[in-house]
């Protein structure tokens, strides 16, 4: 964030106070329109007077007899998705931390799957076509059709292949 010792200036200083006295006013309406974005106080205290530098800053271009709600919005806005990328591409803090913790090696996944696709095969058919529907995002209703039972009897048929690959694979599944 640039400092306060940075803003520029506008050629016409009673102009310029006219407008920065309007935006004043209307930084309780920018810290509304913030809140669609944001849920954190402090985050929104943050983006807005971001928004408010920049304009300030950015004074000299904006042209007078046009919007200036509309005008600080904008900024507000551009503000919110410039930074929201910009996390997305730079994780901080307990992100860029989770993204340093040792991963388990490929081949111990690799036996698991193998596992579990041997344990898929001790299912009996109508269980594990119930199971790997259900598992690979297909709703209940969706599945309960395919299969050409009732929502409850999928259900049934889905509770009890979990519960029966838990005791084949010697340990409970997490949801």
């Amino acid at each position: 964030m640039s400092s306060s010792s940075s803003l520029r200036p506008a050629p016409n200083c009673k102009e310029t106070s006219k407008i920065e006295l309007e935006i004043v006013e209307l930084t309780p309406a920018l810290r509304a329109f913030a809140r669609r974005f944001l849920r954190s106080e402090d985050d929104i205290d943050d983006l807005v007077q971001e928004t408010l530098l920049k304009a300030l800053n950015s004074l000299h271009l904006y042209k007078p007899g046009t919007s200036l709600k509309s005008w600080l919005f904008t900024i507000l806005r551009n503000t919110f998705c410039t930074n929201y990328r910009r996390q997305k591409r730079e994780p901080a803090g307990m992100d860029a931390a989770m993204e340093q913790v040792a991963i388990a090696p490929t081949q111990e996944w690799v036996l698991r799957e193998r596992e579990l696709q041997r344990a898929l095969t001790l299912l009996s058919d109508d269980r594990r076509r119930a199971l790997t529907l259900v598992a690979a995002g297909t709703s209940y209703e969706d599945a309960a059709r395919m299969c050409g039972c009732r929502i409850g009897t999928l259900k049934s048929r889905v509770s009890r292949a979990r519960e029966c690959l838990a005791q084949m694979l010697g340990h409970h599944l997490v949801d």
